[in-house]
Formats: structure tokens, sequence, C-alpha cells
């Protein structure tokens, strides 16, 4: 029979990890590059810049357009790791607390 008051218990278990795991996301720091290095754009868990780094030499010539293209594509870069390295860490922060029920995806949570 299924226990109505255990699987509540999960339920707020699981909301608390979950509150912790999205709480320490900002610690998750992963970087992108682009340009062979000359373009270092660093994020963090929250999917938020937190640095950029120019070369001088992108900085003193004179193609605007492709520094604006370097650094789309380092933030990018840091950005889509920043996702990936936040959904490992709430999927291992929370892991084993519900039962895996088919068709039930907790990934949109975050």
């Amino acid at each position: 029979m299924f226990d109505m008051m255990k699987m509540m218990g999960k339920v707020k278990e699981m909301q608390s990890k979950m509150k912790e795991a999205q709480d320490q996301l900002k610690d998750i720091i992963v970087e992108g590059e682009s340009g062979g290095g000359l373009v270092k754009a660093t994020a963090n868990g929250n999917k938020e810049l937190v640095g950029l780094e120019i070369d001088d030499s992108l900085v003193n010539g004179t193609d605007k357009q492709m520094m604006r293209d370097l650094i789309i594509a380092a933030v990018n870069k840091a950005v889509t790791e920043a996702d990936q390295k936040s959904k490992e860490h709430i999927k291992k922060s929370t892991e084993g607390l519900m039962p895996n029920i088919p068709g039930m995806d907790l990934s949109g949570m975050m």
C-alpha cells in the first residue's frame, strides 16, 4: 500500500536538498574561451557571467566585429558549461531521494 506520509516526508527532504544544492550553484565556476585563449569568459553555476578577460592584442586591433564574435563565443561556452555542471550538481545532490517514476522528469525544477 502507498504510504502518503512517507512520500510527503521524502518530498520535503527533496525540497530541502534541492534548495541547498541551488544555493551552492554560485560556487561552481567554469570557463569558456575562444580565439585560442584570446577571450576567456568565467561563469558560475547560476549561469551568470562573473569574469571576462580580453587579450590586449584584440583591444588594440581594429576588427571590432571579430572581438564581439569571440566574446560571444566564449560567454556562450562558459554558460553552456555552467548549465551542464549545475544540472550534474543538482542531480547528484538529490540522488536517491525520490523513486524513479517513469515519465516523471524533475530536471525542469531548476
